[in-house]
């Protein structure tokens, strides 16, 4: 077991369930347990004592991100049924470098694709479309795209399978010239997540 006193004097990295010291020591602050009065790293990290003696674990691995009420989440739509659209998640927005921890499907209801009412699903979404979407439950994964900065952010055209251009409000293919309609984010074309 190293003590921390001699990780100062060496490099801080410690393991899970290394000793760092003792509760007459230090206080327990991020990343670290108190079993019978020891304390323990509970993750892979940097030890930081701080001028109070918290003592806390700062990891040196993100950990992966798990799905949150009101997270943005960056989805491939697999499928679509008459009220909602089923989505692949792959990634919560501002942790794309994750996966994430428990990826799942989501979906969307059509009461929840936009301000207004929605009479068919398959004009608002398409097959393998990219989506950003809130979460507005966790448990269930619903999401919404009814804010302007949420939608579609990639589409294919339906005939040809080539990626479709924005113009105005509707999307259309340059080689095949087909015109569809999606319930699109403001960042559509633009490689933003």
């Amino acid at each position: 077991m190293v003590r921390v006193k001699e990780m100062e004097r060496r490099d801080k990295m410690v393991l899970p369930g290394d000793f760092l010291g003792t509760s007459e020591e230090f206080i327990p602050g991020t990343g670290v347990y108190d079993h019978g009065g020891n304390l323990y790293a509970s993750y892979i990290g940097d030890v930081s004592i701080g001028s109070n003696r918290v003592i806390n674990v700062i990891p040196r691995v993100d950990t992966p991100p798990t799905i949150e009420e009101g997270d943005v989440v960056i989805g491939q739509v697999v499928d679509i049924k008459d009220n909602v659209a089923i989505v692949n998640i792959g990634c919560v927005k501002g942790k794309e470098s994750r996966e994430v921890a428990a990826p799942g499907q989501g979906i969307i209801h059509i009461s929840n694709v936009r301000n207004g009412y929605v009479t068919e699903l398959q004009q608002e979404f398409g097959y393998l479309d990219v989506v950003k979407a809130r979460v507005i439950d966790a448990k269930t994964l619903r999401l919404s795209t009814k804010a302007k900065d949420l939608g579609v952010i990639k589409a294919m055209c339906m005939k040809c399978k080539r990626d479709l251009k924005r113009k105005g409000n509707v999307l259309t293919c340059d080689r095949c010239k087909h015109v569809e309609t999606r319930k699109l984010s403001e960042d559509y074309g633009k490689g933003l997540i």
